[in-house]
């Protein structure tokens, strides 16, 4: 017999049929006269994260609430990664009840909102403003150009008529999904330089993860607890593997032992992209033959940074 029970999947599934942790943010859009108005979504994850000219995140909204209607409208908005503290958490959940204007919502809210990086880097046009005390903030455009999702336009708040795209504006009658070109990222100083120097346990924000809605009265989240680092498996190449497959990349760039050595421990069905990474970066900074001491710049974050 079977130790499970087979439970109704329903509407929200992801909280009325099962437990799901997920993130807690603070989505900024803009308000036809120009003001960033804040609201909460735990739907949000990476989308694009490889092998494409940008990344993007992915936000699953209903299609009538301000955040959807100001990204079809405008197309901006700030990704604000709060702390778990319960003042933050608490007044994020007074941002999401449905059918508040952006006055009614912004009135009284505690967070603070400053200018981001996009602002400062385009002073001729207007941004979402972004939430001081969020450890991270994503900066985003919606890439309206996929599915041309352009053609979806603000203002059907009683739900949206087919046809539906599949995966880019207005999906169903009351459902939008917006892939989200990632601009910028934010960093607060400490997580900054536990990312550049290398993480410990100590640099880890302390971030909400919440269940949702679950019982018409609650929503359900739980504080942070400090990271418990496990050691990855090793399982080392060979010199002689890791050489055959630098030796096919690229006939104008090449490694010495040194450089491959520092390669035997990417898995094999990472290789050959680390391996163009390696050559990419050969060729913007005029080198033919990878050394050691190559190596160690491009696996240097903070070279990479100054490099910046």
């Amino acid at each position: 017999m079977s130790s499970f029970r087979d439970l109704r999947i329903v509407d929200n599934f992801y909280q009325t049929s099962a437990f799901f942790p997920m993130p807690t943010v603070l989505i900024g859009t803009l308000t036809e006269d120009g003001k960033t108005s804040l609201g909460p979504y735990s739907l949000v994850q990476p989308y694009y994260v490889a092998g494409k000219d940008y990344y993007a995140m992915l936000l699953c909204a209903r299609n009538n609430s301000n955040t959807a209607q100001h990204l079809l409208a405008r197309g901006k908005c700030s990704i604000n990664f709060i702390t778990d503290e319960k003042k933050w958490f608490k007044e994020a959940v007074k941002l999401s009840w449905p059918g508040d204007t952006p006055e009614e919502k912004m009135k009284n809210c505690q967070f603070t909102l400053e200018d981001g990086l996009m602002a400062k880097a385009h002073p001729e046009q207007v941004f979402p403003k972004v939430v001081t005390q969020s450890f991270q903030v994503f900066e985003c455009t919606w890439m309206s150009d996929l599915e041309n999702a352009f053609e979806d336009k603000p203002g059907q708040l009683d739900g949206y008529p087919p046809p539906y795209r599949n995966f880019n504006g207005i999906t169903s009658q009351f459902g939008a999904h917006f892939i989200l070109r990632v601009d910028k990222i934010l960093m607060k100083e400490k997580q900054y330089q536990g990312i550049v120097n290398g993480v410990k346990a100590k640099d880890f924000p302390r971030v909400p993860v919440d269940y949702g809605y679950r019982d018409s009265k609650n929503f359900w989240y739980t504080r942070f607890s400090r990271p418990i680092p496990e050691i990855l498996p090793i399982r080392k190449g060979t010199l002689q593997s890791v050489r055959y497959a630098a030796d096919r990349i690229d006939p104008d760039v090449g490694f010495d032992d040194a450089a491959l050595e520092k390669l035997l421990n990417v898995p094999r069905v990472f290789l050959n992209t680390v391996l163009k990474g390696c050559v990419s970066w050969a060729k913007e900074n005029d080198v033919s033959y990878i050394t050691a001491e190559h190596m160690d710049i491009i696996n240097d974050k903070r070279a990479k940074e100054k490099q910046r």
